[in-house]
């Protein structure tokens, strides 16, 4: 299957953001791509660097405009489209809610963000309820999409429960960087962790990965913080967790990578981490710690 990534800087001008997405995504289109995955709440800069109830007018509900541009740009291009999209579920609820579109425009399913982080410079709590839909993976025309959304990456949990699912890829679209303060050494550290943990869902899980990340410097509008530096580096792994394609840290970048849908068999017969699980010693597992 050819896979799409578009990695791409943002602006304050939420339809410049669109209408970017829209020439970028015509562009992996045209170069073949049957599924497209966009980063991070991609229409807007990242607006969780502060805390200010203004920002929640950014909000849309789920179908709403932003549902049906994507889902007519889906079906102008016959492409599957994985988008991220801030939902107004109702007055005061919003969640980060990833969307997927099929080929005729339709909306195939989506996923609300599970695992929500407050950080300095990514406060999502003010803004984000955790999603409340599950680990589900969203059948498409082109597979069965297990789609979560950054901080959850981190969370081996959650990429075994899509898997277990039967989720056929795991996609994460994602806005992270650097805080300008850390020393190059420990940026680096942090840049490798992220790729490092996902790699390891491809191996544990036996799938492929795609992980899509914005790029550029964001400043942050109270000015406590010199902003973030997103990384970029959007990549997708294998089911070993080999490298087929990695982004750079700071270009944006509309790519087309090859993934061999047929290699996750045989990787999980050589490897039967599933077949070997010792489940009924895991229920710890919904423990929060092991006193």
């Amino acid at each position: 299957m050819k896979v799409g990534i578009i990695q791409q800087s943002c602006t304050a001008n939420v339809h410049d953001n669109m209408q970017k997405l829209a020439a970028n995504i015509a562009d992996v289109a045209a170069q073949g791509a049957e599924l497209v995955v966009l980063q991070e709440l991609h229409n807007s800069l990242y607006f969780c660097q502060v805390e200010a109830t203004d920002n929640c007018d950014l909000a849309e509900p789920i179908p709403g405009p932003s549902t049906e541009f994507y889902g007519a740009i889906a079906r102008k291009h016959n492409i599957v489209l994985v988008t991220s999209l801030f939902e107004r579920r109702a007055p005061g609820l919003y969640h980060n809610t990833a969307v997927v579109f099929e080929k005729d425009g339709s909306i195939a399913g989506k996923y609300r963000k599970m695992h929500i982080p407050d950080d300095p410079a990514y406060y999502e709590k003010f803004y984000f309820t955790p999603g409340d839909i599950g680990f589900q993976p969203i059948q498409t025309s082109v597979g069965k999409l297990g789609v979560q959304v950054c901080w959850d990456q981190w969370y081996p949990e959650g990429a075994r429960l899509m898997a277990l699912a039967g989720a056929e890829l795991l996609i994460y679209p994602t806005a992270i960087g650097y805080e300008s303060s850390d020393t190059p050494e420990e940026q680096e550290r942090q840049r490798e962790a992220w790729t490092t943990v996902q790699r390891g869902h491809a191996v544990a899980n036996g799938l492929p990965v795609i992980a899509v990340n914005r790029t550029g410097h964001e400043p942050d509008p109270s000015s406590q913080t010199n902003g973030i530096t997103f990384w970029g580096s959007s990549f997708v792994c294998g089911p070993q967790g080999e490298f087929l394609y990695r982004a750079s840290k700071d270009k944006e970048e509309n790519v087309v990578i090859d993934i061999d849908m047929k290699r996750s068999e045989n990787v999980r017969r050589w490897w039967p981490f599933l077949r070997d699980r010792r489940i009924e010693c895991f229920g710890n597992l919904t423990k929060r710690f092991i006193d």
